[in-house]
């Protein structure tokens, strides 16, 4: 019998996901790095007892799954009896729970109500620094993850409330950015504390019991929730294959494949017949292949449902270790992302014909993660920019693609302003535009982005890597393919740009320029099926010239409206490339 009423019950479970909203706010507030207040790359989430996420707040939905295995990881490491009150774990381990690059940073504190540990608070961010071979710590040229920073295997930063000053002291000795990096630690162990003081408050009002009651209702009704909605999935089993195509260490195309099985109690990904993992850093550990799955799942089964263990349960992965999706110690993981990301590409690609509605077509997918670093001439220190960048998205069943948002495990993280950008680092930004290339369908992908960097320190280094550079986004029911994602560096002395998916170290003097070009979303349906009104809209609006709307959908305007377009159109389209 429950022992509070269903009212009580349901204020409990939303203080509880409102403490790891707060500490979510909490950190982005107070950290020194853009990648952290700008761009959002981190997460916030509270666990019960037993490492079961109760809720969680995100920039990044690739953090789906690391606070769950993160402090898994913690408890494994520990044990229960060895945790203690005020204790501040730090763990980036990729092969044990953390999931992610090193880059990616867990803290984990134990939250303790009258002696009994009732909860654990825990956050995911990215340091800008965090040594390593390469400025701005993740690299696209590793061999192995020893080249890519400090690796914290779980380990005591605060003991007792009392910081580590040997592990601060470390951090501080392989950093190249010592006060920055040593200062969004301290903003994101603070805002444990603040996820801590509220779990302590709902105790303190309404009860131990009643709150450890609301921490298991949550969880049931999370998978309740679950079992209904894969009730309404297509059942079967149903499959797909690529190629991750980033060209990192000369690697040209690796192939990747998975079989999705839904039942109407478990969701399962079987990656089985995937490459092994590879000496670039485009690998993924098992951890970071279960969070792509939470995130597909979650996109495919309810998009608005919160995020909790009672949730993710039907969820199943399946597959050898030693892949790029599973792989163990030594892989280089730096830009763990690009496995991530086409595993749940591949999930979408399988489905979208059985599931038109809740999938669009292919999207740009890479999320191009940027870094232009160098030491400052004016101030002699190391700068380092670091960013996603947007791209387009693929048309649905009923809609054109979206234009100009950030990759499916990036979520709801931006790329930095025009403005900061320009103010923080010794760059101009010359162009932020649409890159009007997509995929023609009876609903066009939408459109990538360009963005260009024009250098103004007297040398800078790019790293910068990308997929989807030779395979672009693919589109669906006769929908056209979008189009790919690629970089320019443009050399004083050269006439033609270099143009590559991916650049390591790169480097660049005063006045030289890197474009960045992410790709057009793919096309649903037939172009020559797209209602005329629309074709006419997109040449008005300058997306596509008179021409293209003859030559991609069939439409052919009359000979008067023609001439008075063509001018419109050039004109619109003058200043893009």
């Amino acid at each position: 019998m429950s022992r509070i009423d269903p009212f009580t019950r349901e204020n409990i479970g939303q203080g509880l996901i409102a403490a790891a909203e707060e500490m979510f706010a909490s950190w982005g507030r107070t950290s020194q790095s853009t990648i952290i207040y700008e761009v959002l790359d981190y997460a916030a989430g509270l666990t019960d007892s037993r490492a079961n996420l109760i809720g969680q707040a995100n920039g990044v939905t690739g953090f789906l799954g690391t606070i769950t295995y993160g402090v898994k990881s913690v408890i494994d490491k520990f044990g229960l009896d060895n945790l203690k009150p005020d204790d501040i774990v730090l763990t980036n381990d990729p092969y044990t729970g953390s999931g992610t690059h090193l880059c990616d940073v867990s803290a984990v504190m134990p939250i303790y109500y009258q002696g009994e540990l009732i909860a654990f608070a825990s956050n995911k961010g990215h340091w800008n620094e965090i040594g390593g071979m390469n400025l701005g710590s993740w690299s696209t040229g590793s061999t192995e993850i020893y080249q890519e920073g400090l690796q914290f295997p779980s380990i005591k930063v605060y003991r007792e409330g009392e910081l580590n000053t040997a592990v601060r002291d470390m951090i501080a000795a392989n950093c190249r950015t010592p006060e920055m990096t040593l200062g969004d630690l301290y903003a994101q162990t603070a805002s444990l504390r603040i996820a801590e003081r509220r779990v302590v408050e709902l105790c303190d009002k309404y009860g131990r019991e009643a709150v450890k009651e609301s921490i298991d209702s949550l969880l049931n009704k999370g998978k309740q929730r679950a079992l209904n909605e894969l009730k309404d999935m297509p059942k079967g089993t149903f499959s797909s294959e690529g190629y991750i195509d980033t060209e990192s260490n000369g690697i040209d195309d690796v192939y990747i494949t998975a079989e999705i099985t839904i039942t109407d109690e478990k969701f399962i990904i079987d990656i089985t017949g995937s490459d092994e993992q590879v000496p670039a850093p485009i690998n993924c550990t098992r951890y970071g292949a279960l969070s792509a799955a939470r995130v597909a799942y979650h996109s495919l089964a309810s998009p608005d449902a919160q995020p909790n263990e009672g949730f993710y349960s039907p969820i199943e992965l399946k597959g050898p270790q030693g892949t790029v999706f599973t792989a163990t110690r030594p892989a280089p993981i730096s830009c763990n992302w690009e496995g991530f990301a086409h595993l749940t590409d591949l999930v979408a690609r399988a489905l979208a014909p059985v599931m038109p509605e809740r999938i669009t077509a292919g999207h740009f997918l890479s999320i191009m993660g940027t870094i232009v670093g160098g030491i400052d001439d004016d101030s002699g220190s190391p700068f380092v920019l670091c960013e996603p960048q947007a791209g387009g998205w693929g048309a649905g069943v009923d809609k054109d693609g979206e234009n100009g948002l950030v990759a499916i495990d990036d979520g709801d993280t931006y790329n930095i302003p025009v403005e900061v950008a320009e103010h923080k680092y010794p760059i101009r930004v010359e162009q932020y535009a649409f890159n009007l290339n997509s995929g023609a369908g009876k609903y066009r992908g939408g459109y990538g982005l360009y963005r260009d960097y024009r250098i103004l320190n007297s040398s800078a280094d790019l790293t910068v890597i990308a997929s989807r550079y030779r395979y672009p986004p693919w589109g669906v029911a006769g929908g056209q393919q979008g189009s790919p994602n690629y970089i320019e560096v443009y050399h004083q002395d050269e006439e033609e740009p270099v143009t590559r998916p991916t650049f390591t170290n790169y480097s660049l003097v005063e006045g030289e320029l890197v474009r960045f070009v992410t790709g057009g979303g793919g096309g649903y349906g037939k172009p020559e099926e797209r209602n005329p009104k629309r074709v006419l809209e997109d040449v008005r609006d300058g997306f596509i010239t008179v021409e293209e709307a003859e030559n991609a959908y069939g439409v052919c305007l009359d000979a008067e409206k023609m001439i008075v377009l063509k001018e419109e159109t050039e004109k619109l389209r003058s200043n893009r490339p």
